[in-house]
């Protein structure tokens, strides 16, 4: 039948994260779509490959996001089906906080096609390395921002709190880049309820260019509110109370380890 999709991240960084596993797939591939909203990181990858086809056009003020993704996933698609060797690039990792890659592999193979995913360094990772944390010390939740205002989420106050696209928090139509200080405030009354208003966040980017360096804003959760927003940024919120220790299972499992039957919960 002929045909494949392969989608990758190019990283954060443009020129130091692209790992080389991925760029053996854009330059074996018949033909490369990249989704980059940067011209420079466009015109990089456009210098491993001849056929390289942006899908940044399908994005636009005012147009539902759902929509363009239907769109980028059928211009793939479309090429796969002719039998071609497809190279979709996205930054940072295609399969975080990216819709297209997993609708695209996904209809590949529901076609019979072989589709694969390469990972890739993302904001996550790049987060860590600045803001020098580690997940595993106190704990990490992570939740899209839209998503944490509209559902009641259960959050840990102990542990660390990221949200993603903040810029855009509040945002039912999927149609702006971005919301204003009404959307915020609302967010900061969510938070409100299990952070004290001095508690210091920090609205993060990585960074893209090896020019620049990550934008680390810290102020105290009240202030956002006022503050400018990027579409990249990611909130962070770090732990505001200490860990409870659960005294009840810990001594089933001194118990259990005693040789001693754990008593029943």
């Amino acid at each position: 039948m002929g045909g494949s999709l392969a989608c990758v991240g190019l990283g954060m960084l443009l020129g130091a994260h692209l790992a080389p596993r991925a760029r053996s797939h854009i330059e074996s591939a018949d033909i490369v779509f990249v989704a980059v909203s940067d011209p420079l990181v466009e015109l990089w990858v456009q210098q491993m490959h001849a056929d390289v086809r942006s899908l940044q056009p399908y994005y636009r003020e005012g147009k539902p996001r759902h929509e363009t993704y239907r769109e980028m996933v059928a211009a793939m698609l479309a090429e796969v089906r002719a039998g071609r060797d497809v190279c979709g690039v996205f930054y940072g990792h295609p399969g975080v906080f990216a819709t297209v890659p997993h609708r695209a592999i996904a209809q590949a193979r529901e076609e019979g096609f072989p589709a694969h995913m390469e990972p890739g360094i993302s904001a996550e990772d790049c987060l860590y390395a600045d803001l020098g944390f580690d997940p595993g010390t106190y704990g990490c939740q992570h939740y899209e921002a839209s998503q944490f205002m509209l559902y009641r989420r259960r959050i840990d106050p102990s542990a660390y709190l990221v949200l993603w696209q903040v810029g855009v928090v509040g945002d039912r139509s999927t149609r702006r880049f971005s919301t204003g200080s009404g959307h915020r405030a609302l967010l900061v009354e969510r938070l409100r309820e299990d952070y004290p208003a001095d508690h210091s966040i920090v609205l993060y980017e990585a960074a893209t260019l090896p020019i620049s360096g990550p934008k680390v804003d810290r102020m105290p959760l009240a202030s956002l509110v006022g503050r400018d927003v990027g579409m990249q940024a990611t909130l962070v919120v770090p732990p505001a109370e200490p860990m409870r220790r659960d005294e009840r299972m810990l001594e089933r499992l001194a118990r259990l380890e005693q040789g001693v039957a754990p008593v029943a919960s």
